[in-house]
């Protein structure tokens, strides 16, 4: 998948906007996507139902482009997950602009 044509971040929304050259639009919070971070770490306490709540007050701090996704940087700390386009996309709630 290729990359969205628009990738914004407001961190007074804490949302991440997305927008793809056919017209797919994402928006994902910044909280939901630090709690689906898809890291080796993140995916094996999931597996082993060992997750912890994520604390609604994250803030995606940092987005680093890795050609297929982006790596996160989040104001807890965390930075180990890659997200790629197409998951993003998926994990994303289709956007209502007018």
């Amino acid at each position: 998948m290729d990359a969205p044509s628009t990738l914004r971040n407001s961190r007074s929304e804490a949302r991440l906007f997305l927008e793809w050259a056919d017209g797919g639009r994402r928006e994902i919070s910044h909280a939901r996507l630090r709690g689906a971070c898809p890291c080796s770490q993140c995916k094996a306490a999931r597996l082993r139902g060992a997750i912890g709540v994520v604390d609604h007050d994250v803030r995606l701090e940092r987005i680093a482009l890795q050609g297929y996704g982006v790596q996160l940087v989040f104001s807890d700390g965390h930075e180990r997950g890659i997200y790629p386009w197409e998951y993003l996309r998926e994990l994303g709630s289709a956007a209502l602009c007018s």
